[in-house]
């Protein structure tokens, strides 16, 4: 009997024992998450906050590629034809007919239209009249003066008679010129009241229609635009004047316009004009390129995005502008190293976990990156531009280290 009794008692006091592990084991279970995020928590600000003084100062790294590069210089511009000529008219009148069209391919002396001539005929007509009139006039004048040169050598009238009849058929003769030249001027008028083409080309603007009048009367308008060869097409493009000292004749140039997005067309620098004007303030120089176009894909008016291409080199050391901020190696790297060196004749480069410094040189450069010239660079070098973690200098405490920009360090 007292040997159950002490089992039983040995049983009681195990059993709650038990019963908490399992309570605490049951809490953890359904506070699970929060669990996780405190422990993630713990370690993320010991790595942080806690870590070894290596970690805080690791180096800020640039990687150095290999690979080509391209200083470029892009604009916009429209395509227009090389060549083209508005054709006008000399004289006023109503359009008669009209021979072509929008399109239309024309040779030289190609009818374009006709001016209705009945005014200009009857302007001729008159003229013509005025004209006989004084050739009458003329050959009157010329007898009487015959004459009176006749009777004056026999004595019969005096000299002055005689000068007199010179002198009326002088003006006689004066007045036939004038008519003549006022008949001239009418006939070629009604010859204008024919426009024909000036060149070989196409038509690319109609102005007029028939039944329209045409006023010349103070300037002359403007009836077509005629492109002479829509093979050769050109495009006036703007460049600033921070840009234009790297263009000249004969570089080569892409473009794309929206009509073809995926395709790139070529064509040449043919032109610089010294004529500058201001765009918002900017000073910019008109660049003509020759442009291509014997399929005659590409239509005037066209806006072409153009890139100029000043520079190419390929498969060259090369790395992100950013790796050349480094003023100074001030803490970068070891002083028994620097001996001299500085940032504009070396690069300080993390190599197989060691710090060397390389000399280089700077070759070509673009707008994000900027060729390394150098025997030294080897592959999987990376440029160090800093320390991660380091702490920076007051202006004041720059200033008075003798670093008056305030740079990086």
């Amino acid at each position: 009997m007292k040997k159950n009794l002490t089992k039983k008692s040995s049983t009681q006091s195990v059993t709650p024992k038990r019963a908490w592990y399992k309570r605490l084991l049951s809490w953890i279970w359904g506070k699970r998450w929060w669990v996780t995020i405190l422990v993630v928590a713990v370690l993320g600000g010991f790595f942080i906050f806690g870590g070894s003084e290596d970690a805080k100062t690791q180096y800020a790294l640039v990687n150095i590629s290999r690979g080509d590069l391209r200083q470029v210089v892009t604009a916009t511009g429209e395509i227009q034809p090389v060549n083209t000529v508005n054709v006008g008219s000399q004289v006023s009148g109503t359009i008669d007919n009209l021979y072509v069209d929008f399109n239309s391919t024309v040779s030289k002396g190609d009818v374009l239209l006709t001016i209705e001539p009945s005014v200009l005929q009857a302007t001729v007509d008159e003229s013509r009249a005025s004209l006989d009139s004084a050739i009458s006039q003329r050959d009157l004048a010329k007898s009487e003066y015959k004459r009176s040169k006749e009777l004056f050598e026999a004595d019969i009238i005096a000299r002055s008679e005689m000068e007199q009849a010179e002198n009326t058929y002088k003006q006689a003769e004066a007045s036939v010129k004038r008519a003549q030249s006022t008949y001239d001027r009418a006939v070629t008028n009604l010859g204008y009241a024919t426009i024909t083409s000036p060149v070989n080309g196409t038509v690319i603007s109609r102005k007029v229609d028939v039944g329209q009048t045409v006023a010349a009367s103070f300037q002359t308008p403007d009836l077509f635009e005629i492109a002479e060869d829509l093979t050769k097409m050109q495009i006036e493009t703007s460049v600033s004047e921070a840009d234009i000292g790297v263009i000249a004749d004969g570089q080569p140039v892409t473009f794309t316009v929206d009509a073809y997005p995926t395709e790139t067309f070529e064509g040449i620098v043919r032109q610089i004009r010294l004529s500058p004007t201001v765009t918002s303030n900017v000073v910019v120089y008109t660049v003509v390129i020759d442009v291509d176009n014997t399929d005659l894909r590409l239509k005037p008016g066209m806006t072409a995005f153009v890139t100029i291409i000043i520079s190419e080199k390929q498969n060259v050391w090369k790395a992100a502008n950013s790796a050349f901020l480094v003023r100074t190696f001030n803490d970068l790297v070891d002083e028994t190293l620097v001996n001299g060196a500085t940032p504009k004749t070396h690069l300080a480069l993390m190599r197989d976990g060691d710090v060397v410094l390389v000399p280089y040189e700077k070759g070509l450069s673009t707008a994000t990156e900027t060729e390394i010239i150098s025997d030294e660079i080897q592959v999987g070098d990376k440029i160090i531009t800093g320390r991660v973690g380091a702490k920076t200098m007051s202006s004041g405490n720059q200033m008075r280290m003798g670093n008056p920009m305030g740079g990086p360090r």
